[in-house]
């Protein structure tokens, strides 16, 4: 568990969110980009459970998003250089 992800469990017990569903949204939240994201949602007001879920899946989702985009610019760099190679010869 990030730091991060650690402050999130304690702030999200402060709030009286149950511990083991606490728990369970941290194990999600791993990383300090995710948890901070979270942090940022519990911290401005009492949410139900269903509405944490909801966020966390928004919070996973938007980070494959992000990292396939990655993927995408770096494989469409990797053929932009092999072209460009190919070209010189």
């Amino acid at each position: 568990m990030s730091e991060k992800s650690k402050l999130l469990y304690e702030l999200m017990l402060r709030k009286g969110y149950p511990e083991e569903f606490t728990r369970l949204i941290c194990a999600e939240m791993n990383t300090d980009f995710t948890a901070e994201r979270m942090m940022s949602y519990i911290s401005r007001g009492n949410h139900r459970l269903e509405d944490v879920a909801d966020e966390m899946l928004a919070i996973m989702d938007l980070r494959d998003h992000i990292k396939n985009k990655h993927i995408s610019e770096h494989a469409q760099a990797s053929i932009n250089r092999l072209y460009r190679d190919i070209n010189e010869d």
